[in-house]
């Protein structure tokens, strides 16, 4: 089997809510050596990103997306300390991430964090529905390099505006780079916000925070 045959079933496995499917693949993927993070990007990545999709669309409704994100950080799991046998243990530097307040979706950013992670960024991952305030407190306590927020509905992206507004009234905007990620996130938000940037993907941001911290 290819790999891309691979990924692809591993992203049916995904969307099809079969955990058992899902899992029996983490493990093959270890067993033959491949490449985890194509794994996790391609593979498994690929079938959360459909099954946002599936959401929007009114196909899925909630109990199916969060069972997708269990089934998604089960398998996680199971790959993640093998990657991290891998990385190199220098940090590359220190990332907070987190979902913003009113928003319960963390599926794009835990992939996201798992990534960073993986390459070597030492991240701190506050999980979902986080005010504001509160990831400008925890990125000034633990001195972090970058900030990231993500925002899956329209009506909570404004929560990654005040982040940079905090950061502003507290004199400490140069101190921090910060990315948003999101479905509704585009270049016009991030220019409006005056934030550092964004990516559409879990590669793009890892190659995002490479590029702002010129790694």
């Amino acid at each position: 089997m290819s790999n891309d045959k691979f990924y692809e079933e591993i992203s049916e496995a995904i969307v099809s809510l079969d955990k058992e499917k899902a899992i029996e693949l983490a493990n093959k993927a270890i067993q033959e050596n491949m490449n985890l993070l194509e794994v996790i990007e391609k593979g498994f990545g690929s079938g959360i990103r459909k099954i946002g999709v599936l959401w929007d669309e009114g196909e899925f409704f909630l109990p199916e997306l969060m069972l997708g994100g269990i089934i998604m950080q089960e398998a996680m799991q199971i790959l993640f300390p093998h990657i991290q046998k891998e990385r190199d243990k220098i940090s590359n530097g220190k990332v907070v991430m987190a979902t913003i307040k009113g928003d319960i979706h963390s599926i794009g950013k835990t992939i996201v964090a798992t990534m960073l992670s993986a390459n070597g960024f030492e991240v701190f991952d506050l999980g979902a529905d986080v005010p504001a305030e509160r990831i400008v407190e925890i990125a000034v306590e633990k001195n972090a390099d970058v900030i990231g927020v993500s925002a899956l509905l329209t009506t909570t992206m404004f929560g990654q505006k005040k982040i940079i507004e905090i950061l502003e009234a507290k004199g400490i905007r140069d101190k921090f780079k910060v990315i948003f990620g999101g479905a509704p996130v585009s270049n016009a938000w991030v220019d409006e916000c005056k934030a550092d940037g964004f990516a559409g993907s879990a590669v793009e941001a890892v190659n995002l925070v490479k590029n702002l911290l010129k790694i």
